[in-house]
């Protein structure tokens, strides 16, 4: 137990370790102009070592590893719609997202890359010290082994701080999970050009501006626990730290076990009796026996062209391990919106947390915000068609505490960010929630985490924002 608490103490510390982040800002925007990057749209046809496959209809890669898009039928007893076709990115590996983390002048610093992803908005983004598919690390690919792969390869039990399996876009990929992994090591490492040392602190600062800190490195952190502490101690890492209004509310929520309004039994029996109500059966087609779906030399796109479509690209990036190839990757029809509403109950912290069904998701529904809308305009959504957005959308600006443009994954989408908000929300919000909507301490939403697809993708990206100072 001792050493548990250590780390979640060194945890804590990190976090409440900012320092400066326009340095960090500089640095990046130097790498950005250090590295050349041409990325291109292109036919299908002029895929590299891709095609369609005329046995199962799928885009697959001539190796069969990385990934393949394959056409499903789903069927569900969930929601307005009960069935419909779809493309889907099936990628069954479990890859690495991990940091290599290190005292420093006594504090955790985690090992940071500036890495560019075909997708970005804006090419480099903060990833983990190794974010890598199983086919990039065996080099399938052919090219460069990832950098510090070995550390993680080779990490004992008493250098591993965090080890989880958790799911993706459940929308895009098929039971699709990675390995995020945290490990410390002692000794002094070399630190290559385009990484930097930087607290849990920074990185969540970082997380404050737009599409900086990419989707990647937001799963990984907000895994991270920071244990349980009483009223009286929060208080006091309050007044030590100068917190902001909202950031010590964030982190009593946190730290505090026994003040919510749901015990862990009740929210465990609340999600079993959804998923026991409800069926999800995931059927593979030909890509072209999609229904409402339409197959160009360059695309395949739904024929309302909404959603998303798939596209082509020829990549070049000057510092990957591989620095030339071609990729299917998945464009969005436009911008999504996920955000949390949270309220403050017999004085803790809770957020309104939805159960939402996916297609690709591995065991039927999993927590997502309390607004999640990646699918469809929603801009253009209906008055009250769907819980709580009119309320987010109109948030008084004191209320909003968080909003800002993430990005998704950049290996697989093309240019897709979301609008990402965290409302604090008073009164004029009922304690009684919407049906599938329950109210979760941020406390709570930690030890979930710990467990493999309990929370999506949306969710955790949204968590690891929140910022205690």
């Amino acid at each position: 137990m001792k050493l548990v608490n250590t780390i979640h103490f060194d945890f804590l510390k990190s976090a409440l370790e900012i320092k400066d982040i326009s340095s960090v800002v500089a640095w990046i925007e130097n790498q950005n102009k250090s590295v050349n990057v041409s990325i291109n749209k292109i036919d299908f046809n002029k895929l590299d070592k891709w095609y369609f496959d005329k046995v199962t209809g799928s885009l697959r890669h001539e190796t069969g590893k990385f990934f393949s898009i394959d056409g499903i039928r789903v069927n569900t007893t969930w929601g307005n719609v009960l069935q419909w076709d779809q493309p889907i990115i099936n990628q069954p590996e479990i890859g690495f997202l991990g940091f290599i983390t290190k005292k420093r002048n006594n504090i955790l610093h985690f090992l940071v890359q500036a890495k560019i992803e075909p997708g970005n908005v804006n090419y480099i983004q903060l990833s983990p010290t190794l974010q890598a598919t199983r086919s990039n690390y065996q080099q399938t690919h052919g090219g460069r082994k990832p950098l510090y792969l070995d550390y993680f390869q080779n990490a004992t039990s008493e250098q591993i701080l965090l080890d989880q399996l958790q799911s993706e876009q459940g929308a895009r990929f098929l039971k699709k999970r990675n390995r995020n992994i945290i490990i410390k090591i002692d000794e002094e490492i070399h630190v290559h050009e385009n990484f930097i040392w930087l607290t849990l602190g920074q990185l969540k600062a970082l997380m404050q501006l737009d599409n900086i800190v990419n989707m990647d490195t937001r799963t990984v952190i907000s895994g991270i626990p920071f244990g349980n502490f009483s009223s009286e101690t929060i208080d006091f890492f309050n007044y030590l730290n100068h917190s902001g209004h909202y950031q010590t509310k964030f982190l009593k929520s946190a730290l505090i076990k026994n003040q919510a309004v749901h015990t862990l039994e009740e929210i465990i029996t609340f999600m079993t009796q959804i998923k026991s109500i409800n069926d999800l059966e995931v059927k593979h087609i030909p890509l072209n026996k999609m229904k409402n779906w339409e197959i160009t030399p360059n695309k395949i796109m739904h024929v309302n062209k909404k959603y998303f479509k798939i596209i082509a690209v020829e990549v070049e990036i000057g510092n990957r391990e591989v620095v030339k190839w071609s990729q299917p990757m998945v464009q969005p029809a436009q911008e999504g919106l996920c955000a949390f509403v949270c309220k403050e109950i017999d004085g803790v912290l809770h957020f309104a947390v939805q159960v939402k069904l996916e297609c690709g998701n591995l065991d039927i529904v999993e927590f997502a915000p309390t607004v999640q809308t990646l699918t469809g305009d929603y801009k253009k959504t209906p008055k009250n068609s769907l819980p709580f957005l009119d309320y987010v959308l109109n948030a008084k600006k004191e209320s909003i505490y968080f909003d800002t443009l993430q990005s998704e994954e950049g290996g697989r989408f093309y240019k897709e960010q979301n609008r990402n908000m965290i409302i604090i929300a008073g009164d004029e919000i009922s304690d009684e929630l919407p049906e599938n909507f329950i109210w979760i301490t941020l406390n709570q939403l930690y030890v979930f985490i710990k467990f493999n697809n309990y929370l999506n993708i949306q969710a955790r990206n949204l968590i690891a924002t929140i910022s205690f100072i």
